[in-house]
């Protein structure tokens, strides 16, 4: 296979490629649609979600350096569905800044232990932590300073609960210690907190910020089961969190859209994780926003001008459909079609061909009514209970 050398300069054939076909880039497909923008994706299969939507699939793993070239040789633009990418690799290839977010603002946020250093850097509170590899010649005196229970947390891939064990005894510790490679994991101290918050936000080139409302997410063994928006929060917090992000995306010139999961409690606000994408708790914006987080980056990426975020009602609730066991007794079909009938429902299907436990297969949104938030937080778990009655959470 051949490549042009000038690919930068001449026409491409479409406005916006896409590394990865998942349910993510789905959603930005239908959002590039929605400005009459076609996408091109680079993914395995053009089965996969966003393969079924897109006007091109070019299929390759999305770590296939020729697969990457050959996208680059079609797009305009290319953004990135997650952070599981290969920068050095993507660095050999002459870009001209066809990459958004850029490759230099993206790799400080591609690992948890690169994320960690960032966030030090530039003083922004999160919990205590340290390497696997250096907490292993840490002196005995200092091991002490760590106590249980203890968060064990991969340095990648981790996502939905992956990635992620709790460490309860020094019994547990050394076993975990002895069978793990000290190069993937990180330790971090535990924090009981109060409530999970996430605050999602765009870039663009000229440097101008927009936020959607801080939402409280819910979890279920470590997994996202839904989330409110937004979330019961007072301005000085909301200005905080707006200033951490600000931060962050300034320090890097970071171009694009980018989430962050919060912990909020006795310690205050501390940062969990930094998405460098889009993110599971701004899917509600689908919806209840003026601009979607999709449609942020989509006109980011494609030199339009993005839209201001508004809310266009009162707050939303997002629920996570994980797929289920074989043996469950309602079929897939059968609860989309319950679900569907729901008076207020939004549902978004990902096209995933095969139901497995724990499977992200759909979300669904309703628009909230009640003016305070005791008034949504209430109207959000009846229909809550009404979703669950028919398609429970597999982490229950």
């Amino acid at each position: 296979m051949s490549f042009k050398t000038n690919i930068n300069n001449r026409k491409k054939n479409y406005s916006i490629g896409i590394i990865g076909g998942g349910q993510l880039a789905l959603m930005l497909t239908e959002a590039a649609k929605n400005r009459g923008l076609e996408v091109c994706v680079q993914t395995k299969s053009s089965s996969d979600p966003a393969g079924l939507k897109a006007a091109y699939v070019i299929e390759a793993d999305p770590l296939d350096v020729n697969g990457n070239k050959s996208l680059i040789n079609e797009c305009e633009k290319i953004i990135f569905e997650n952070e599981w990418i290969k920068i050095d690799k993507l660095n050999l290839i002459d870009t001209k800044n066809i990459f958004i977010p850029s490759l230099d603002a993206i790799k400080p946020l591609v690992d948890r232990i690169s994320q960690k250093k960032l966030i030090d850097s530039i003083n922004i509170p999160c919990p205590k932590w340290i390497s696997i590899k250096d907490f292993k010649i840490l002196p005995e005196e200092e091991i002490k300073n760590w106590s249980f229970p203890l968060m064990a947390k991969s340095n990648k891939g981790g996502y939905d609960g992956k990635g992620n064990k709790k460490i309860n005894t020094k019994e547990e510790l050394d076993y975990f210690l002895n069978e793990n490679d000290v190069d993937e994991w990180l330790i971090e101290e535990w924090i009981d907190f109060e409530n999970e918050l996430a605050l999602v936000g765009s870039r663009d080139h000229n440097g101008e910020i927009r936020v959607f409302p801080m939402v409280e997410t819910f979890q279920s063994n470590h997994v996202c089961d839904w989330v409110l928006s937004p979330a019961s929060t007072d301005y000085d917090l909301n200005l905080f969190a707006l200033n951490i992000f600000s931060s962050i995306v300034n320090q890097l010139n970071y171009v694009g859209v980018l989430g962050i999961e919060f912990f909020y409690g006795v310690n205050g606000l501390l940062i969990n994780e930094i998405a460098p994408r889009t993110h599971n708790s701004a899917h509600f914006s689908i919806e209840a926003c003026s601009s979607s987080q999709f449609d942020q980056y989509v006109c980011i990426s494609s030199g339009i001008k993005p839209p201001e975020i508004k809310m266009n009602c009162e707050g939303a609730i997002m629920i996570n459909l994980l797929g289920l066991k074989n043996n469950f007794p309602t079929s897939i079909e059968t609860r989309i079609k319950m679900l569907s009938a729901i008076d207020g429902s939004n549902l978004h299907l990902y096209g995933k061909s095969q139901e497995t436990p724990g499977r992200k297969m759909a979300h669904i949104t309703f628009l909230l009514k009640g003016k305070t938030y005791l008034e949504r937080y209430d109207e959000s778990k009846e229909i809550l209970t009404k979703v669950r009655d028919i398609w429970p959470s597999p982490n229950a």
